[in-house]
């Protein structure tokens, strides 16, 4: 096991990617007012432990509940289908008026927005390709990131404002449900 740059790189810009913590902003922007807040370091550790139980225990986590990986991202196609719903329609599908801060850091801000079904498939995807040093390495730097993201949530809206923060859940809500569909059609055929 050596580090090797050019895989953490690339293992990087994959994750990176895939989880597009900067597309999540509008999304996480509103739950955090729904919620009231929003536990960064709560959601990055979460969403991390989770990235790294998968990297080791992932299929076998998957076999032990009879679930193959396909079924596995349709599921969290579904919720991410549902939260792009929510964005665009301005209706809450999802229970929010009792959701206390720390629930809503971890469901469904670091699973499945940060740590969701496509971060765990491609996780699994590049413990082919890659040493698993460098796949850690990869995961902590956006990780890093997502914090960062995450803690400036607030900062990101009062610079976006409001007109800009609804027409950016729109669009993004959209996007969402796009990649929801392509996850289920990927995954379903």
């Amino acid at each position: 096991m050596v580090f090797n740059f050019k895989e953490i790189a690339a293992v990087s810009l994959i994750l990176f990617s895939v989880i597009d913590i900067l597309g999540s902003i509008p999304v996480v922007i509103d739950l955090r007012r729904k919620s009231g807040g929003l536990e960064a370091g709560k959601a990055t550790l979460v969403a991390g432990g989770l990235m790294i139980a998968f990297l080791y225990l992932g299929k076998n986590i998957l076999k032990l509940f009879g679930v193959d990986i396909s079924s596995f991202a349709v599921a969290g196609a579904l919720i991410l289908f549902l939260i792009g719903l929510e964005m665009i329609l301005g209706r809450n599908i999802f229970k929010h008026e009792e959701t206390h801060t720390s629930a809503t850091s971890i469901v469904p801000i670091a699973f499945p927005i940060i740590a969701g079904a496509g971060t765990m498939t491609t996780i699994i995807s590049l413990k082919a390709a890659y040493e698993e040093i460098n796949i850690l390495a990869g995961i902590f730097i956006n990780l890093v990131f997502v914090y960062a993201v995450l803690r400036s949530s607030v900062w990101i809206e009062q610079k976006l404002g409001k007109v800009g923060t609804d027409v950016l859940r729109k669009i993004f809500g959209l996007i969402l449900i796009a990649i929801a569909i392509k996850l289920f059609k990927t995954n379903l055929l």
